[in-house]
Order: structure tokens, then sequence, then C-alpha cells
């Protein structure tokens, strides 16, 4: 067994994604904070913008499926016995889109999803986020997030204050939460982009390090979190590690298990991208590491699906990167093999991080934007990886290979439906055309069967709350198939003289792209119409 020296390493956790869509249930919870336990994390986040229940602000998380006071105190207690810190994971600044529907929120809002720093009312909500979380966690350690403020001091606070540097307006306002967390006891953790963007002129990953923290006035216990998904390889994993030693506070590393690009995850990638960066966190003496399972646009994958992420970078934490050990290791804990469960990935082309199996699912079949993505030949993938699929819809994560296996079924058609109909339309060829038509409609019967095992996957995992856009979607596409198969018998029985938009010449879809060549594109709403009523 060839192994990598990671005592350096203090603790491993996990942070999962519960508000994107999926509140997770607390049975699913439990069920997860076992399997992690095992494996040998010591700590989890839950990623929480609005899905826990103040009592002083009942508008924060109104139906979003929020947790309560007790199912967090039940969980953190379950989490506990087995050795797994639960550390509140919330946000303090931007990604708060959620509450700034309501206007009871509009006085502390500056722009898009941005807090505004300075009022009142802002500290007044963030004193009782942080009194939420002391009364119901034993965990004194706290993630304040404070990413992707981008257009932070550009909105409300510009008409108040005037133009300011976005850095001042960011320290003032750290000073104050960390102050808040002092107040409750609280050790805060940021993520650390909106210091080092400013530093690479937007440029999170560029090389230049910002003046330190004690010179910028950064609170001495803030701890930093350097996140990074992609990989990049040792190298550059560890010059970024360096860039942020060099910034004076201690630093965590979070990297990506990809359960956040569709249906279908990107275990292949993320174990890469694992595997070098953790050697990286190993050699620069970084002592806290997690991954983060993001739910990005909808929650569509299952709560299981970054189960070989999770499995193999614990190995490789425990410094084992022996791939046969791996491998075995996986197959005697969850009695299926790392290559079936890989398998379903071979629907995006596995190893990389492109998704047909999301956009070409959405991709309205008479505008055909994604037209020029399509491999023809692509299409008995789908059939030969839904087959797999099929065969492994037993035991205890059958909802999630069933779900995965139709939607393999339905891609089998629905992935160049489009292509192909443009294609036959535009050779004249009126008897593909009526084939094409009843290709529709059996893509509409896979769609339906795809539904029904989705939404039972989604009523095991999770609570009703977030389904709603799921509904919408799918039955946007469903409605949306039968209506492009009637107007096609209408064509090819000779009603109507064309099909508008199958007369549209069809541009790549991002300049310089080659036809056949998949994408990285993760919007439902971008990817199913032109032009949404925005």
């Amino acid at each position: 067994m060839q192994t990598q020296n990671a005592e350096n390493l203090s603790d491993l956790g996990v942070m999962l994604d519960c508000s994107r869509g999926a509140v997770y249930r607390l049975s699913a919870l439990k069920q997860f904070v076992d399997e992690i336990a095992e494996m040998g994390y010591t700590s989890l986040q839950l990623y929480s913008e609005d899905v826990y229940a103040v009592a002083e602000e009942p508008y924060f998380g109104y139906l979003r499926g929020r947790y309560s006071a007790g199912e967090i105190r039940e969980l953190d207690a379950y989490a506990a016995e087995r050795g797994v810190e639960l550390i509140p994971c919330i946000q303090t600044l931007a990604h708060l889109s959620g509450i700034f529907r309501w206007d009871e929120y509009a006085c502390c809002n500056d722009t898009d999803d941005i807090l505004l720093v300075g009022e009142e009312r802002t500290y007044q909500l963030l004193d009782r986020l942080f009194a939420f979380c002391a009364q119901n966690f034993r965990s004194r350690n706290v993630n304040v997030g404070m990413d992707e403020a981008h257009r932070l001091g550009l909105g409300k606070y510009l008409e108040k204050h005037g133009l300011r540097d976005r850095f001042s307006i960011l320290r003032d306002h750290l000073i104050k939460v960390c102050a808040i967390a002092q107040k409750y006891g609280f050790q805060p953790m940021m993520w650390s982009d909106m210091f080092f963007s400013s530093a690479n002129h937007g440029d999170y990953y560029g090389p230049a390090v910002p003046p330190g923290a004690d010179e910028l006035g950064i609170p001495s216990e803030l701890k930093v979190i350097y996140w990074d998904y992609m990989r990049r390889g040792y190298d550059k994993y560890d010059a970024l590690l360096k860039g942020h030693l060099q910034f004076g506070r201690e630093v965590v590393f979070a990297g990506g298990a990809w359960a956040w690009f569709g249906f279908v995850p990107h275990n292949a990638y993320s174990i890469a991208a694992a595997r070098e960066a953790l050697r990286a966190c190993s050699d620069n003496g970084v002592r806290r590491v997690f991954l983060a399972l993001w739910k990005d646009d909808g929650s569509e994958s299952s709560l299981w699906s970054a189960l070989p992420t999770l499995f193999v970078a614990a190995e490789y934490y425990r410094g084992n990167f022996d791939d046969a050990s791996v491998s075995a290791a996986f197959s005697e804990r969850f009695g299926v093999t790392l290559e079936e469960f890989l398998c379903a990935e071979d629907a995006d082309g596995r190893g990389g991080i492109c998704n047909p199996s999301k956009y070409l699912f959405y991709a309205d079949p008479f505008l055909g934007i994604f037209d020029r993505t399509v491999d023809e030949k692509y299409a008995d993938v789908y059939k030969k990886t839904g087959q797999k699929l099929r065969k492994l819809c037993r035991g205890r994560f059958a909802e999630m290979f069933r779900t995965l296996a139709d939607l393999c079924r339905f891609m089998e058609i629905k992935y160049a439906l489009g292509y192909r109909v443009r294609k036959a339309y535009r050779e004249g060829d009126r008897a593909a055309l009526a084939a094409l038509s009843e290709d529709f409609a059996r893509a509409e019967i896979r769609l339906r069967a795809f539904i029904k095992s989705f939404t039972a996957q989604w009523n095991k995992e999770c609570k009703p709350f977030g389904f709603e856009k799921h509904d919408i979607r799918l039955g946007g596409l469903l409605q949306r198939l039968r209506h492009c198969r009637s107007r096609l018998r209408e064509y090819t029985e000779g009603k109507t003289a064309c099909i508008e938009e199958l007369e549209e010449e069809i541009l790549p879809f991002r300049k310089g792209q080659k036809d056949g060549e998949a994408l990285d594109y993760n919007n439902w709403l971008f990817s199913s119409v032109i032009k949404p009523g925005l």
C-alpha cells in the first residue's frame, strides 16, 4: 500500500448544502452522519442561508422547509454521539436572496442578495442568527460565509454613503460580525475570496497575495477558507495555499465533491482533484479540510451521489493512495464496487465536468441552442449506461440508481432529438420527421418514468419544500415535448407550411466552440428558454 504523510491534517469535514432547494429530512441527515462518521469524518457543516427557524424572524426561511430549533438540537446530539461536530454554516453578508423577497428585509438589502452594511436592522438580524446557533449547536466554530459579495456597496449603501472602496466596507462589516460571534462565544471562519479576488482584479485564483491580515485590520480570531473545487494539479494548490498562509490567519481548505451540476455527480473529477489538494494541504501544514457538497440550481442529485468522493478522500486523508486498496475497501463498505458507482458518470463523459445530461435534458427541441454540441453516436452511451445502472437498483441506494437509470433511458432519446428533427427538416425528409414524432411520444413516456423515480428519491431524502420548482421544470418539459410533437405532426400532415424555429441557422453556443463538443453549463432556465420574462 502506498501512503502519503498526512500527519499534519487534524480535521476532515463535510459541508452539505441545504439551501438550494433540498432541505434534507432529519432521518436522511442521521443516515448521512452515520456514513461519514464511519469513514472518519469529524465535522459536518449544514450550509444554511435561511433554512433555520429564528423565533423573532418569522419571515426568515418562511415556506422554505426551515429546520426547527428542536431538529437542530436532535441532529447535533446525534452527531456528537458519533464523534461528528455539527458546525453552523450561515451567511452574514451575501447569498441571502431568499429573505429579500419579503418586505420585512427591504430596509437591510444593499443590492442583489447582499445585506446593507452599517444598517441597524442588519445587525439586529445577525445577532438573532448567532443567538439561534448558540442555543442549538454545541459547537463554537461557525462559518460566517461572506463569499461572492461582488456588488457590495453599489446599491442602497451607495445611495446612503456615497462611493467607498469595497474592501473598507467589507472590513467594517467583518469587524461587527466577529464582535457578535465573540459575544456568543464563537470562533468564526470565512470564505477568503473577497480578500484574494480584490488583490487579483477579480481573479480569486490569481498569484497576487493581499496585504497581511494585521495590516488590513482583520480580527485575529478569524480563520480564512481557501475554497477550490477545480482540478488544478499539486503545484497550483501548493502555490495558492502558500499565498493564503502569507495572509497571516489560520487557513482552512475546502475542496469540492461535485454533486451540483445536474442529476449526475462528477466523482471521478472530484477524486482526482482531492488527491492533489490533500497532498498539498498536508505538505503546507493546513490542518483543517472539508469537502463541499453544493447543490446548485435546484438540488437535482441525490444526497448519496458523492459517496465515492467522500470515501476516497477519507482514504487519502489517512494516507492510503493505493487505488486497488481504496476500491476494495469501498466495495466492502457499500456492497457495490467503486466502478459500478462511477458508471453513472459516463452519461456526461467520466472524468470531466461537462454535463450534457443537464442542459440537453432541458433543451428546447425546436430552438436548438445546444444542437451543435451533439455527437449523435453518444446516444448509445446513454443506453449502455442505463442498462448498467438498472442492475444496481437494489439495497440502500436503490432510489438513486433507479433515478439515474431512468434519466439515461430518457436521454437515450432526448439527447439528440432536437438535432435529428432539425436535420430531417432541413433535408426535407418528411418520412423521417413522421418517425421522429413517435420518438417524441416515447420521450414523454420515459420522462414520466423519470419523474416518478426522481420524486420517490426526493421524498425519501428531502422535505417537500423545494420540489415545486421541479414540478414546474419537469411538467414544463413534458408539455413542451407534447406541443412540439403536435406541431411536427401538423407539418408532416401538410396542415402547416413550415416550422419557423427550425428555419433558423444554429450558431455555436460559445464563440470558438467545436461541433460535437460538450459544455459545462448548469442553468435550467436558460437551457429551456431563450428570453425569460425577467
